[in-house]
């Protein structure tokens, strides 16, 4: 009985980064006002730990965004906008 859950336990903490999630959000980033600024938007969202995919479309002023919810957040990305120059808030 001890061998059996010990087992699960240990099966429990392999799993574990399996509960993580993939999310997608867009983010509003209104500062964008030339057709070099998404470069710099796309690197410093792909810079943070967890982005799996940033695209940044100049004409819309939005980000959208794939990260593992376990690794970052939505915070973490906003501020990697704004440490960047463009600040940005989450599109509904």
């Amino acid at each position: 009985m001890k061998k059996l859950l010990a087992l699960f336990a240990f099966a429990t903490l392999i799993a574990a980064p399996a509960w993580a999630a993939t999310k997608t959000v867009t983010l509003s980033v209104p500062g964008m006002t030339c057709a070099a600024c998404p470069f710099t938007v796309k690197a410093a969202l792909s810079k943070v730990d967890g982005v799996s995919k940033a695209d940044v479309i100049f004409d819309k002023r939005e980000a959208k965004v794939t990260f593992n919810d376990a690794k970052t957040s939505v915070q973490a990305l906003m501020k990697a906008t704004g440490n960047a120059g463009y600040p940005s808030t989450l599109k509904n």
